[in-house]
């Protein structure tokens, strides 16, 4: 499977960036890699991340599995009367709760939220503190099929890396339809790694001093 997408971060103008995954194999690990070539000068930089790919849920551990259920099932309490597609996420925190969350539209679209942010504004609201070490998230389309994984927007990755940057620990990201494959990523930085962050605005800020 291959892509090719025009570079968008201003220090890669000029770049094509070109993104390649292997054939997929049942419970093994994958390896995605993105590449940016600039031909005038003969650069070249390569972006790799691993993730784990399950046929099914029943091939998850069993804790793992639990939460990927829970966030099935939790789908059907998603405010979702614009899109038809309803997402819910199940948050497990290091002590030991599960803290869950889905999307809620509204009819000004802008104003509505994703399940994965309504799950980080909860646990920041009823467990400040606790950090966040694994969500599993699921969905169901009214209007089409729910048996393949979808990743989190790109909002929600950004929240999702405030919220690991805030406790420097990793987020552990599950994801899943109501049925069909599972995939598992170790740490949600690998899906946004030329995100914005806190120090980014500090050496904004230093720039003009």
């Amino acid at each position: 499977m291959r892509f090719f997408v025009p570079a968008v971060n201003p220090d890669l103008s000029g770049l094509m960036l070109q993104l390649t995954a292997g054939p997929i194999n049942r419970g093994r690990k994958q390896e995605i890699t993105t590449r940016a070539e600039k031909n005038e000068h003969n650069m070249q930089k390569d972006y790799r991340f691993s993730y784990d790919y399950f046929e099914s849920i029943d091939e998850l551990q069993l804790a793992d599995r639990q939460l990927m259920e829970m966030a099935r099932k939790q789908t059907r309490l998603a405010y979702a009367p614009y899109s038809s597609f309803a997402v819910a996420a199940a948050g497990l925190l290091e002590n030991g709760n599960i803290v869950l969350g889905t999307n809620q539209e509204n009819a000004s679209y802008p104003v509505g939220i994703c399940a994965e942010r309504v799950l980080l504004s909860t646990i920041s609201s009823i467990h400040p503190g606790v950090i966040l070490k694994k969500i599993a998230i699921s969905y169901y389309n009214q209007n089409g099929i729910s048996d393949r994984p979808i990743a989190p927007c790109g909002m929600c990755r950004q929240a999702l890396l405030e919220q690991q940057s805030r406790f420097n620990a990793p987020i552990e990201l599950l994801l899943s339809g109501q049925q069909g494959p599972v995939i598992q990523i170790m740490d949600a930085l690998s899906l946004l790694p030329f995100n914005f962050s806190a120090m980014d605005m500090d050496t904004a800020i230093k720039s003009k001093l």
